[in-house]
């Protein structure tokens, strides 16, 4: 038994590509190309013409809807239409959530409307909705600790405010409210839960965004306060009088729909079946039209593709852009893509995904093989003239290669300025005048280089060392 697991165990080894990381160094070749990528984007690309075509062709796309739908056409004929290969939809099961209609309005002591929006897979209320006093907590932390009596039969409010940041590290401090905060409260016996926006604006548009259920635990309506409309409910509290507030959601899930990731490639002209990935997300919520979140994305990773194929002579490897389906709401597309490629993952070599709007890239991280760092170092320099300076190798990438992680597959990060990305993220703001071309340019410019020289490169970067938990 033990000699046919070792056998078994080298068998499986066999099959996988022997890639050991190399410190072989850029040729001043790849380096002029790369570096020729770069500043002919710099001096103007396409990528905001193609933004524009995706919100204006398909606005509003949420997994599963018509939009949804229509953006996956848009992206099969998009790609064709710029001359990359290979373009193919492979289908995807997504869920379909909608929001309904819905309202809120501070009953007493002082009446008056506020706006919020419904968390994304929450439940709805009842027809009449559902009104209640109000409990005030500061964060999920004290909400764990609350005696369940002062919660029973109460709305709860999450009243944590995000700090903003360059680096968004503002959005991983507050967003757990959104995501736990309902199966908290509703655990609790907590009737409804609101939550002040997860957003660094001061508008009256409200930020939604996906939250969960536990099994086991009542599903309770949720919804997200703007934050003026937040800063009211709280200066009512902290007046000292009991405070009631109504709640109506038309919130319901329907039967999961068909999406799917749609693919594009330049082919390698030598060795084809080694993958540069890079990725964005074709899905996005449904109040805006999606053009920072993410169709930026999709425009960048696009463009800097296409202007790879452009090329007189392809790079050795090949170089695929995936628009993934679902990001928002489960990874579905992103789960759905490392299963049909599992047989395939060894051959990535390295893939990055462009999700954080339409911010400069001021950094480059990576996670590939300690031993090939010097290597990435090289890759990173080629970014430095645009304003890129090179960052650490804990790298998670984008939320769509997760699941490619345990695959061990190289990683690139190009960190974006997120100073203002939390004012528009998941709300009505989020339309195409919140891109500078400019902008696009630049990370089209940094994306471009980087990928061609990777993909053309003699060398790899190795296994990835296990991702590690950001602090």
């Amino acid at each position: 038994m033990r000699l046919s697991l070792r056998f078994a165990v080298v068998l499986l080894l066999l099959s996988f590509p022997i890639f050991p990381a190399t410190a072989q160094s850029l040729s001043p070749e790849i380096a002029a190309t790369a570096s020729a990528l770069r500043d002919g984007a710099m001096k103007g690309t396409r990528a905001f013409e193609i933004v524009r075509s995706l919100t204006l062709e398909t606005g509003p796309r949420p997994a599963g809807s018509a939009g949804d739908r229509a953006a996956v056409e848009w992206g099969v004929r998009t790609l064709k239409a710029l001359g990359l290969q290979n373009v193919r939809a492979e289908k995807v099961t997504v869920p379909h959530w909608v929001r309904g209609a819905e309202s809120g309005e501070i009953v007493s002591p002082w009446p008056q409307p506020v706006i919020l929006a419904a968390l994304g897979g929450s439940v709805g209320t009842p027809e009449g909705g559902i009104e209640a006093e109000v409990v005030q907590v500061p964060d999920v932390a004290a909400l764990e600790g609350m005696d369940a009596a002062k919660v029973k039969g109460k709305i709860v409010f999450i009243n944590k405010r995000m700090r903003r940041a360059k680096d968004g590290s503002g959005y991983g401090e507050t967003v757990v409210g959104r995501g736990r905060g309902p199966s908290l409260a509703g655990k609790l016996g907590a009737v409804a839960l609101l939550i002040r926006s997860v957003g660094t604006d001061n508008n009256r548009t409200p930020h939604t965004g996906a939250s969960r259920y536990d099994e086991g635990i009542p599903k309770i309506p949720a919804a997200a306060l703007s934050n003026p409309d937040a800063d009211t409910l709280e200066g009512q509290l902290a007046g000292g009088k009991p405070v009631v507030f109504r709640l109506k959601l038309g919130a319901r899930a329907l039967p999961e729909e068909q999406s799917a990731n749609v693919i594009g490639e330049i082919p390698g002209r030598e060795k084809p079946d080694e993958i540069v990935l890079l990725g964005c997300h074709l899905d996005s919520w449904d109040l805006g039209t999606g053009a920072i979140d993410d169709g930026a994305g999709c425009g960048i990773m696009i463009e800097a593709v296409r202007r790879i194929g452009e090329l007189k002579q392809h790079p050795r490897r090949t170089v695929r852009v995936v628009l993934f389906a679902n990001e928002e709401f489960g990874l579905s597309g992103a789960r759905a893509y490392a299963e049909a490629h599992a047989a395939d993952l060894p051959h990535h070599i390295l893939v990055g995904e462009s999700d954080f709007g339409s911010g400069r890239v001021w950094q480059a991280d990576s996670r590939v093989a300690p031993e090939s760092l010097a290597l990435f170092d090289e890759v990173a320099k080629l970014l430095a003239p645009i304003g890129v300076e090179r960052g650490d190798n804990e790298s998670g990438g984008g939320a769509d290669l997760s699941p490619m992680a345990p695959a061990h597959v190289p990683v690139v990060g190009l960190s974006q300025d997120g100073t203002y990305y939390f004012d528009w993220h998941h709300t009505s703001n989020d339309t195409l005048d919140k891109i500078d071309p400019k902008d696009l340019d630049q990370n089209v410019a940094a994306w471009a280089a980087l990928a061609y020289a990777v993909a053309e490169m003699p060398g790899n970067f190795g296994k990835a060392p296990e991702a590690q938990a950001r602090r």
